[in-house]
């Protein structure tokens, strides 16, 4: 498991720098098609340094807004609060922020860039549905996520998708509707050519890119933090059951949405809409299967 989650650190590393990358090359297509030259480079760079530093500093809280999240009352909340902190006694980690959803689907999701600024939102339908030992591991879950690292580039994930995902639409949008006028050294070179149909394939496809590095963080790391959380609470029933309401319920969670999707502790989509899918279907599904969930702590 510990050496997981020192792969699972390694890769975030790996993961937020091909977000940089990625990101540095739609501005690289956008300004080959537009012919920006030096200047032009110069500006893509700034906006993906000031895209990524924005991103690191404040993505957890995009998260929480998109999300409809606000901060829970310690009175109101008093068992909320009670199972956290008895939780991060015993796994040493320091106590989260937490946010309240409301909505009545249960789910819950962590967020921040390090242990020492984290949050955890849960629904309201999630402390209605769930008693004292399947919420607390439900929380015990997402304090893996914090203390295995995850949070950093789940938490980014969501910015950074989003800005790949914007300025391709944008560049797209202005491609066709504002168009470009090219000069007669690029008309008559074949190499330039090539670089624009490059440029303008990668534009095309950079959301879809994007979209499969979301779906890569967060399938194996759901695995490690149902672990990680079965050892900080030393009760699999608990976790287990969580699950299983999990799966039985059928509401669907209005505050979440394509770029969050990933956060939550089950996969916030439709249920309805995915029964009877096959393999290939489930493609982009940001989480496991329960049942595959299930049955590996049972395993335990």
């Amino acid at each position: 498991m510990y050496e997981q989650i020192a792969a699972n650190k390694r890769k975030t590393f790996v993961l937020i720098f091909g977000f940089v990358v990625l990101l540095g090359l739609v501005g690289a297509a956008f300004d080959l098609l537009l012919n920006g030259g030096v200047v032009g480079i110069a500006i893509v760079a700034v906006i993906v340094i000031v895209s990524s530093v924005v991103s690191y500093f404040n993505s957890d809280k995009a998260a929480l807004a998109i999300s409809h999240a606000k901060p829970a009352d310690p009175h109101q909340y008093a068992r909320l609060y009670n199972l956290i902190e008895g939780l991060c006694i015993a796994s040493g980690l320091p106590k989260p922020r937490l946010y309240i959803i409301e909505d009545e689907a249960p789910n819950a999701f962590a967020t921040g860039r390090n242990p020492k600024h984290a949050a955890i939102a849960v629904t309201t339908g999630l402390l209605e549905k769930m008693n004292r030992v399947e919420l607390e591991g439900v929380l015990a879950h997402e304090l893996s996520h914090i203390r295995n690292y995850d949070i950093l580039v789940m938490t980014l994930t969501v910015t950074m998708v989003g800005i790949i995902a914007l300025l391709s639409d944008f560049f797209l949008r202005f491609m066709f509707f504002g168009g470009r006028r090219d000069n007669d050294n690029n008309g008559n070179n074949p190499l330039a050519i090539v670089f624009m149909i490059v440029g303008f394939i990668l534009l095309i496809f950079a959301p879809l890119i994007a979209l499969v590095m979301q779906s890569a963080v967060s399938r194996k790391r759901e695995f490690l933090a149902d672990a990680s959380g079965v050892q900080l609470t030393r009760y699999p029933p608990g976790l287990i059951s969580a699950l299983e309401k999990l799966k039985g319920d059928t509401t669907v969670i209005h505050s979440a949405s394509k770029a969050t999707a990933h956060l939550w502790i089950e996969e916030p989509l439709e249920k309805e809409t995915r029964k009877g899918q096959n393999r290939l279907n489930h493609l982009f599904d940001t989480h496991p299967p329960l049942d595959d969930r299930i049955r590996a702590l049972q395993a335990m």
